[in-house]
Order: structure tokens, then sequence, then C-alpha cells
């Protein structure tokens, strides 16, 4: 069963990655468009905060990422750092779900739930 916690942490740092090259490079192109249910006009007018959005989904994926290394040194507090952003994604997917769109709760609050609980109940 220890491989299920660092598989789903590793799930949700790439997610976060894909969002951040949506986010910062792909918004205003036709797939950003389409992705987002975006006219150009509205791409270009939220580009900046996109961008913004992004590198923050970065820094998210970068601590999960952080946290894998760390248990893979076998350091003392490696599942606390995944723990601790795994819920920062949890809780930032139950804030996007309310404020932006209802499916974040599944696309992203969801599978840092499950890695969430992994880390908590079978590491």
């Amino acid at each position: 069963m220890n491989f299920i916690a660092p598989l789903l942490v590793g799930f949700v740092a790439l997610q976060h990655i894909g969002f951040l090259v949506l986010e910062m490079f792909v918004w205003t192109t036709p797939t950003g468009l389409k992705i987002f249910r975006m006219t150009p006009e509205q791409a270009e007018q939220t580009a900046a905060l996109a961008k913004n959005q992004g590198l923050y989904n970065g820094f998210l994926a970068a601590g999960l990422i952080w946290g894998l290394i760390l248990a893979k040194q076998g350091a003392e507090h490696a599942t606390d750092v995944q723990v601790f952003f795994v819920a920062c994604v949890v809780i930032a997917g139950i804030y996007g779900a309310m404020t932006a769109a209802p499916n974040i709760l599944f696309i992203q609050a969801l599978p840092a739930a499950l890695a969430l609980g992994a880390l908590l109940f079978l590491s």
C-alpha cells in the first residue's frame, strides 16, 4: 500500500504542472479558449490574472514534488510536507468550486482529497 500515496501525490503534482501550462502559456490560444470557454476578448482581459494563478499552481506542484523527493530520501518530515501541500490543493479546489466552477471540485479537490486520505491512512 506504500505506493498509493506517492502515486496520488505525484498525480496531483502533474495536474498542477498542467494547470500552470494552461494558465500561463495556453490561456489565449485557440486551445485555451476552447478549454475555458472564453472569447478572445475575455482571454486577453483575464490573461494577467490567469498567469498569476498559473504561477501559484506551479508553487503547489513544486511543494508536492519537494515532498516526494524528501520521502524518497527518507526525510523525517516528508509526509508532513506532502500533507500540507495536498491540503492546500483540497482547500483551493473547494474554494474554486464554490466561486468559479463546480467541476473544480472533481478535477482538483477530489484527487487531492484522495491523496490526503492515502497520506493520512496508508502511510
